[in-house]
């Protein structure tokens, strides 16, 4: 069985990729012990790297999306 989903590549919206089936690696985890640490953190990640996309998912975390 061969599944091929497309890459997210310039896609900055959770629920885009979700809808539109691109793949997706699930951080759920990671963003469960960003929250559970009440000190601030800066995303310093380079260009095009997903700062965008990382936000989004964290709002539809919060959202219960």
């Amino acid at each position: 069985m061969n599944i091929t989903r497309k890459l997210p590549i310039g896609v900055q919206s959770f629920e885009k990729l979700r809808r539109n089936g691109y793949l997706y690696i699930d951080k759920t985890t990671f963003l469960w012990q960003l929250v559970q640490v009440s000190s601030p953190y800066f995303l310093s990640r380079p260009r095009r790297f997903g700062k965008s996309l990382f936000l989004s998912t964290l709002a539809a975390y919060f959202r219960g999306q």
